[in-house]
């Protein structure tokens, strides 16, 4: 009725992963001052329109992710979540100059092999 399980769960990790992209674009949108008060802050934040978007793709990510759950076992769809600090990193590296360590890289593979393990299960 909602799909294909794999195609809601890649759905709902890509909502995600775009919602932290937004949310990281606001926050070097929003200039801040040493010792600005708390409220000052949170009205900074929430009144930046990318962060306001990354905040709603975060929603529509778990509304599509409860509807990945009313079809698969958790254990078999939480795994997949993992795919997500993928393309975080890969979407930082192109979109904000973030590093990519040897080390790092070869984490984020093992989470792609993973992944595709869980897939196949």
């Amino acid at each position: 009725m909602f799909g294909k399980p794999l195609v809601l769960i890649f759905t709902s990790v890509l909502l995600g992963a775009a919602g932290q992209v937004l949310m990281k674009f606001g926050t070097l949108q929003v200039q801040t001052v040493q010792g600005e008060p708390f409220h000052q802050l949170l009205f900074k934040y929430f009144t930046n329109l990318p962060i306001l978007c990354g905040m709603g793709m975060y929603a529509l990510s778990a509304i599509t992710w409860i509807f990945a759950l009313s079809k698969v076992q958790l254990s078999y769809a939480y795994p997949m979540a993992a795919a997500g600090y993928v393309i975080v990193a890969a979407a930082s590296y192109f979109l904000f100059g973030d590093s990519l360590s040897l080390m790092r890289i070869a984490g984020l593979a093992a989470i792609v092999i993973g992944v595709i393990l869980v897939a196949q299960s």
